[in-house]
């Protein structure tokens, strides 16, 4: 079981990591990432002393990982087996995340007949390309 502390959630989170974040896509599964950003400070224009101003996203201590399941992986068992594959893989690659790293796995129609280490093979190969 993954913690609640690492599931993404809410609608607007996936949304923001699939629109901005990098993705890499395999036969089965395609992955997306956003990783923190270190914020950047700008100073008044005019040279004065004021407060910096940050602009960047909000660095979470802990990674956080949804995943999208569509019909078209097959019926609600079929997508149930499928989500329960992935999060048990992801949850043991969780360590390997930088902290604050927020991931979104959307399984294809193929990742229905697929295995674990099948799974498991794709779901490193898409982290490996994405992350260097």
């Amino acid at each position: 079981m993954l913690p609640a502390a690492n599931r993404l959630t809410r609608s607007q989170d996936f949304g923001l990591v699939v629109r901005r974040g990098r993705r890499a896509g395999r036969s089965r599964l395609v992955v997306h990432v956003l990783t923190p950003v270190e914020p950047r400070t700008s100073a008044a224009p005019d040279g004065a002393s004021a407060e910096p101003r940050t602009s960047a996203q909000p660095t979470l201590d802990q990674s956080k990982v949804g995943f999208v399941v569509s019909k078209a992986v097959g019926n609600s068992v079929v997508r149930h087996r499928v989500s329960r594959k992935l999060r048990h893989l992801v949850r043991d690659r969780l360590d390997a995340l930088p902290p604050g790293t927020s991931l979104v796995v959307r399984a294809l129609a193929p990742s229905a007949d697929a295995d674990s280490a099948e799974l498991g093979r794709d779901l490193d190969a898409a982290l490996h390309k994405v992350l260097r």
